[in-house]
């Protein structure tokens, strides 16, 4: 396989919130295949920088897939093809010489472009304020093994907890539905001791403040979790389902 490809580039360009936006073209030459997908952008900004041209904002940071601010839609693809991987974790070295790559902001009314592939998503900071927390005064922290947590209690708590809050799970749903996201929350503090408190409270809130930002309702295609770059599971919205049900009768 080559070391460099040559790749065609469709990428959205957009001034702010009030323009249409579209498709531009581009060209690379001699792209690394061991470059990240961002790093290949990385090298497009320094191109128009050079010839005078405005770079293509993008939003990025940790670049370690941590953070989940790196999120775009690629050739359609929330992240990209390449499953349980984030933008910025994505390796060149999964394209073709030649290939033409469409890039473009997450598609969703809550999440609103800023500015070319960059989307406001405050919305799930919103939702994580509502109730994503725990409020209760504790004192220092107590010894680990002062609070025991069965071995599957406390991996369901993880593997829920893992998720970073990227959006793709909206971006890759048909009706912009946050259900995963705030499952994941939801179910990460279920499960643990310290979250038993404001256990039903907190459900109420988020999913009453995830109504309010106009995301979407499931419809359980399984198009979340399939473009989900830490693999969260279904699991979450069916457990959110039972936290919201358990609340609605306590109440």
């Amino acid at each position: 396989m080559s070391e460099t490809l040559n790749l065609k580039l469709k990428v959205w360009r957009q001034k702010n919130a009030r323009d249409e936006g579209k498709l531009v073209d581009y060209t690379l030459e001699g792209v690394s295949t061991h470059a990240s997908f961002l790093e290949m952008l990385d090298v497009l900004n320094e191109k128009l920088i050079k010839q005078g041209d405005e770079p293509v904002a993008f939003d990025h940071d940790c670049r370690e897939g941590i953070c989940g601010s790196c999120g775009v839609m690629i050739n359609g693809a929330a992240h990209g093809a390449q499953l349980g991987t984030a933008t910025c974790q994505l390796h060149m070295r999964h394209f073709k010489d030649g290939d033409t790559i469409v890039v473009e902001p997450f598609r969703a009314r809550a999440f609103p472009v800023v500015k070319d592939l960059m989307v406001n998503r405050t919305a799930f900071d919103r939702i994580i304020a509502a109730g994503g927390f725990i409020s209760v005064n504790t004192g220092s922290a107590p010894e680990a093994n002062n609070l025991p947590v069965g071995r599957e209690t406390a991996e369901a708590a993880f593997d829920s907890a893992a998720c970073i809050g990227c959006g793709a799970c909206v971006a890759a749903c048909k009706n912009a539905s946050a259900m995963l996201f705030v499952g994941a929350k939801v179910s990460h503090l279920a499960h643990l001791p310290q979250g038993q408190p404001e256990r039903f409270r907190r459900v109420t809130a988020m999913v009453a403040q995830m109504d309010s930002e106009k995301f979407g309702s499931c419809t359980n295609t399984g198009a979340c979790e399939a473009a989900c770059p830490k693999e969260i599971k279904l699991t979450n919205i069916a457990q959110l389902n039972r936290e919201l049900l358990r609340a609605s009768l306590c109440r």
